[in-house]
């Protein structure tokens, strides 16, 4: 597929992957649908976008409005009035390419998680992903080639201590994507799917920081991922894992699963140490 021939439902557009990711789409001629939350910084994007296309035209085309490549809608789409919002914008705009960004982190040891926090990534990480892919297929299926990108995570395949969480809802995106793919096999639509290693951004909060520092966990550019999800949308790849070490950890991993438990006593370190510091740092509660 040709960046110039797609239309893309990206949800998590204000994300840390996400912006990078919307302003390389909208630069190689794609047409974007910023889905979010906050309805402020998806006017705002979508503002930057539009002054940085209209700048960045060639001659030839002078003749395309650079509104028309951004448009935006502030939903949950974890919620049914959320992705009914999303469908029916999808549906004007003959959207042909579904990118799910959207995410929400859970980080610290299971115990520190309350029942919030559980919710929230099991809501938008997971059930959200599923849920809109199921309303917008038959938006899909009107396109002559469709694609469905979900962006996932090397900690979908590595348990990490730390991530349990977190681990367990892009596990459960994988496994989706893997059997939505077999599923549609033969049809006008694709369905891919990119693990993302650690990512500098602001998704990851202090303590994600510092624990990466202390296992020594490489860490790659948002735009670098940005331009690996691109690729992938032009190439139409199937599957993707960002990082020689994940590929060869998440390989592995799946032939010996508890055989390495052991090689991550550094990471259980590392938790431990970050928990005590995040506690240590915590003003004291008043009496």
């Amino acid at each position: 597929m040709q960046l110039t021939g797609m239309s893309v439902v990206l949800t998590g557009a204000t994300g840390g992957i996400g912006e990078p990711l919307c302003r390389q789409l909208v630069a190689g001629g794609a047409r974007v649908l910023l889905v979010g939350r906050r309805a402020d910084r998806l006017a705002q994007l979508a503002t930057t976008l539009v002054r940085s296309r209209a700048a960045g035209r060639a001659d030839t085309d002078r003749g395309d409005d650079p509104r028309l490549r951004v448009d935006v809608i502030a939903a949950d789409v974890s919620t049914l009035a959320g992705r009914q919002a999303v469908v029916a914008a999808a549906e004007t705009r003959n959207a042909n390419v579904l990118i799910h960004g959207a995410a929400v982190p859970a980080f610290g040891p299971l115990q520190q998680l309350d029942d919030r926090s559980l919710a929230a990534v099991l809501a938008t990480d997971l059930f959200a992903p599923i849920a809109l892919t199921r309303d917008l297929l038959p938006v899909l299926a009107n396109a002559p080639s469709a694609s469905i990108l979900m962006i996932g995570s090397a900690l979908g395949d590595i348990g990490v201590p730390g991530f349990a969480a977190y681990g367990a809802a892009k596990s459960g995106l994988r496994t989706f994507t893997e059997a939505l793919r077999r599923e549609l096999a033969g049809g006008p639509i694709r369905v891919q799917y990119l693990a993302a290693r650690a990512t500098r951004t602001s998704f990851n909060d202090a303590r994600v920081d510092r624990f990466n520092q202390l296992t020594g966990t490489a860490i790659d550019r948002a735009d670098d991922v940005a331009a690996a999800i691109v690729a992938m949308l032009r190439s139409g790849r199937s599957v993707r894992r960002l990082g020689g070490a994940e590929r060869f950890f998440s390989r592995l991993n799946a032939l010996l699963g508890p055989a390495i438990d052991s090689g991550f006593g550094k990471h259980r370190k590392a938790l431990a140490t970050v928990s005590r510091e995040a506690t240590d740092a915590a003003p004291a509660s008043k009496a």
